[in-house]
């Protein structure tokens, strides 16, 4: 996948996250949650390009790890929102949501992991 693909899935997410907390029912934690996640979603592709112009290889897996960070931080925010049934909307966009976060926490897990062993290899050299 190239790194303006995952940006754009990044963004794509974030969008369905505010159009998903648009629906949320009008309650107290409803307005907690739904404004976590729109900081949590927003934030790591707001991360993510900052990744993408790290200083070092090292900076790198550090701004990927805080992307990381956020979408585990959406990821549960979600998983709270759908379980005490704030959510008013069509339950398909939350379900797009969670299966999306889930295969982007994969997609960063993979790519920190990656990125790891690579400087470990320049490193022993």
């Amino acid at each position: 996948m190239k790194t303006s693909d995952l940006e754009e899935r990044l963004i794509d997410f974030a969008v369905l996250v505010i159009e998903i907390c648009e629906n949320l029912k009008i309650s107290y934690a409803s307005n907690y949650y739904g404004n976590q996640l729109i900081r949590s979603s927003g934030a790591s592709a707001l991360n993510y390009g900052e990744a993408r112009s790290a200083e070092s290889p090292k900076d790198f897996v550090h701004k990927m790890g805080i992307c990381l960070k956020e979408l585990r931080e959406s990821f549960n925010s979600l998983k709270i929102i759908n379980r005490a049934k704030l959510y008013n909307g069509n339950l398909e966009n939350l379900e797009k949501a969670l299966d999306e976060n889930n295969q982007l926490i994969s997609i960063f897990v993979s790519s920190i992991k990656t990125s790891k062993n690579n400087n470990s290899k320049i490193v022993n050299r």
